[in-house]
Formats: C-alpha cells, structure tokens, sequence
C-alpha cells in the first residue's frame, strides 16, 4: 500500500506564523480544518501566530529581546489568535480549545498523561484543541524554542498517524531550488540544504522542521511540510502527500515509553561511548556498559534521561541512565561490566550520522 492510500485519521496541523499575514488563506485552513472534522477525522492544531499578534498590537516591528516584554506580547497576542479560530470555526458549528504547554509539561511523566488525555477528551467531544507554548510563563529553561518541535511533540504524544507543517514554504528544497517530494532517511546531506528564518516575527525555519519531521518519523510516524498559503492544501496533502509538499517516509513504530524517552524530554547529560560501545547498542540491541563510556558531561540523577553520543560527539540514542553523574564518572572506562543504561529503556534515535 501506498503512503498516499493510507487513512490518515488522526491528523496534527502546525500551522506557521507567516501564515497569518494573509487573512485568507487562515479562512481556507480553518475551512478544511472544518471539513476534515466533518469526515470524522480527528484534528489538532498546534499554531504560532500569538507573539506576532502581540506586536501587531502593540506596534511593535521588532520581536521582543526582552523576556517581560515577549511574554506580554504572547499574552496579548493569545487572546487575538484564539478569537480568529473561534470565530472560524464557529461559523460551522464547531469550537475550540486552548492548550497552552511547556517542556516540564513533558519531562514530567504524570503532566505528560495527563495532556494527552486533556487534547484526546477534547477532540471525543468534538472540540478543535489549538495548542502553543506557554510564553507567557516560559523561560529558556523550558522553552521548546519553537512550534516545530512542539507539533513533533504533540503529534508523538497523541500518537498522530500524520503531522502536517503549514508555513509560507513550498517544502525541502534541492541545490537545484526544486522541491524535494519525498525524504526516505534525514541524511547529513539533506540536513545541509536547510537553512533557519530571518523574520522578526518568527523563529525557527526549514531547520526546525527537519528536526521536527526528524522526531515524528523516528517514532513511526509520518510528516509532510507544505505551503499553507495554496488554497487547500491540507487536502491536496491527504489526497496525495508524496505530491503536496516534501513527505518524509516514518521509522519503525515506537511503543509509547520509547517515544517519550526518545523525544518527550529533555537530556540532563550526555554520556559519549566508544565505537565498540555503538556497535553493540545499534546493531546488536544490547545494554551500554560501563566499559564503553568514555566521556560523561552533566549534573543528572539516576532515572534521568542522558543523550549518548559516539565518538565523534554525534548525539545517536537516548535512555534512562542507572546512575547518577558523579557515580558515573567513577566507574566509566572499568572492565567490572556495570549495566549503565538497560536497553529497555534505550532508544536509538540516529544511526546515520
């Protein structure tokens, strides 16, 4: 069966900030956001746009540096995005609403379950959810940066069949300038055709949302990026995602806990391995011993979760760590095999790096 054949159910939209600056094509996505519902599908939206409605608001040209002055154009900025989805959606009998998130939202295990149940009850009863980070709260210890990686994140945490990342980008483009329709594998090769943004009102850019696309599909998911500003364009992209924008082929299907190891929180550490330590952690499934750790960096505590790099320093796996850093730092490099991380709770993230 062909992607494009596939019934994509549960569907999560990103939709972009630069959208924002033509009135219509929000009312063309907000309109097929409507008849998406209408065909039972399953919506959640994950939208920028409030920062940038702040300084609309407050006649500002230039995104905020200072951090008391963001937040207070995120919170005026919240109230105006909220009301042109509700108005949208309202014209056809529907409603919404508002999940506002931040990274300790994911750390925590318990907070994670418990957002996922509030944006699935939401969607039972037939509520768009259209979440954002909580900038009005955030800091940069638990900012996520931008809404790529958050629309990763909830994609994950609602276990989306498909995530869809609307901006003013027609998708991934080549050397050439053309568009790149499908992405089996996120190499070196198509990291380096991306580029970030340079608008004040944004953050982020085709950087970000390979990232993004890298995190859904490495948990057996799939994800498109396209251009919002076409007239239907999340319907083009059901009909045919390999056509629509830039489609990325998904991974093997995590379970649930792998997913949130892997992409649901945060590293409190690093440990780098050695190669043989790789080796046995990515082709052989095993558990990294204490013998293969050769550098550990970070002040983290058993059960934390540590990023595991190989010896060029590329970040590969992730996993709850059996000890904590200053433990860790003793025992590293010995032949007494010391179980490090269990390769339950270990999960590769990268091996073509």
């Amino acid at each position: 069966m062909k992607q494009s054949e596939r019934n994509y159910r549960r569907i999560v939209i990103k939709i972009g900030a630069s959208l924002f600056v033509s009135t219509d094509a929000i009312t063309n996505i907000i309109e097929q956001i409507c008849l998406l519902i209408q065909q039972k599908k399953e919506v959640i939206v994950v939208s920028s746009g409030a920062i940038a409605h702040g300084m609309l608001v407050l006649g500002l040209k230039n995104r905020p540096r200072d951090l008391s002055l963001l937040q207070a154009a995120a919170a005026i900025g919240q109230n105006e995005l909220m009301n042109i989805y509700s108005r949208g959606l309202g014209r056809k009998g529907l409603k919404c609403g508002q999940v506002l998130l931040t990274w300790e939202d994911f750390q925590d295990r318990r907070r994670y379950l418990n957002a996922k149940n509030t944006i699935l009850k939401l969607v039972k009863l037939g509520v768009v959810p259209v979440i954002n980070e909580n900038d009005t709260v955030s800091v940069d210890e638990i900012k996520f940066g931008d809404n790529d990686k958050l629309s990763a994140l909830v994609a994950n945490l609602v276990q989306a069949d498909l995530l869809i990342m609307l901006s003013d980008t027609e998708g991934l483009l080549s050397k050439e300038k053309e568009v790149i329709r499908i992405v089996n594998e996120i190499t070196p090769e198509i990291r380096k055709l991306a580029c970030g943004t340079d608008k004040e009102s944004s953050v982020g850019g085709m950087i970000t949302k390979l990232e993004a696309a890298s995190m859904v599909t490495g948990s057996g998911l799939c994800c498109v990026i396209a251009n919002g500003l076409d007239k239907n364009k999340i319907i083009s992209v059901l009909n045919s995602p390999e056509e629509a924008g830039t489609f990325f082929s998904k991974k093997e299907h995590l379970v649930a806990r792998k997913r949130w190891i892997a992409f649901g929180t945060k590293a409190a550490g690093k440990i780098q391995v050695d190669r043989g330590a790789k080796e046995a952690l990515v082709k052989n499934n095993k558990s990294l011993l204490s013998p293969g750790v050769v550098e550990v960096s970070g002040d983290f505590e058993k059960g934390d979760t540590v990023a595991v790099l190989d010896d060029k320093g590329l970040e590969f796996a992730r996993g709850k760590v059996n000890y904590c850093a200053e433990e860790l730092k003793k025992i590293k490099g010995h032949r007494a095999k010391k179980e490090v991380i269990h390769r339950d709770n270990l999960v590769i993230i990268c091996t073509s790096r």
